[in-house]
Formats: C-alpha cells, structure tokens, sequence
C-alpha cells in the first residue's frame, strides 16, 4: 500500500530560504532516515517544495483561471516537501513518519494513496 507523507514546516523559515545553486554539483549530505527507508526498499521518491513565496494557486471561476500568488492560507506551516513509500499498513506508515527529521519541529501528515 502508497502513503503520501507531507511534510510540513514553518512558512516563514521556508521563505527566508536562499534559491539553490543549479551548477553546485557537490555531494549532497547524508539523511540517515532516507538512507533506512531506501535500504528497506520503503521509500519510492520524495522531494523538497520550493518556498511559498515562488508557488502559485490556480482556481477556475466561470470558465476563468484565476492565478494568485503562492498558496497563502492562515496556517504557521506550509507543506515543505513530500515522501511517497510503500509499506504494509497505515500503522508502519505512521511509524516511519514518527522517524522523519521534520517531525521533531514540524508536522508529517500521513496519507493513503487511493489510485489504482
């Protein structure tokens, strides 16, 4: 079964974040709870979102688009990023979120995926 893991965390720590350096071809550090998962052969893939202040949000009234700037909703945290894993049960799912970095100062919100 795929869970969606949301990871959320602090809006304004996220904004006040610098753009990556495309050509920066450095190693990237080592992230021990990924590093598990991968091993494990849980984890399926996952990234980092982009800052809230570089989203757009995108309703259709009427027949027309309307284009806002990021997704500005009164909440103190934004979602960050995303995991997709595959693993047994809502319950192992939750665990696994319970070992996520973010967890510690953010929130992991634990999702099923219903696709086909």
């Amino acid at each position: 079964m795929k869970f969606l893991l949301l990871v959320c965390w602090d809006a304004e720590k996220m904004n006040a974040q610098t753009e990556p350096d495309p050509n920066d071809t450095s190693d990237e550090e080592s992230f021990p709870w990924l590093d598990e998962l991968q091993a494990r052969g849980i984890w399926v893939t996952g990234d980092q979102l982009a800052p809230p202040r570089r989203g757009r949000s995108v309703r259709v009234r009427d027949g027309k688009p309307i284009v806002t700037d990021g997704p500005f909703a009164e909440t103190k945290e934004v979602i960050g990023g995303f995991d997709l894993i595959e693993c047994g049960s809502l319950e192992e799912a939750v665990e696994i979120a319970g070992g996520h970095p973010i967890a510690q100062m953010g929130t992991i919100e634990v999702r099923p995926l219903w696709g086909n």
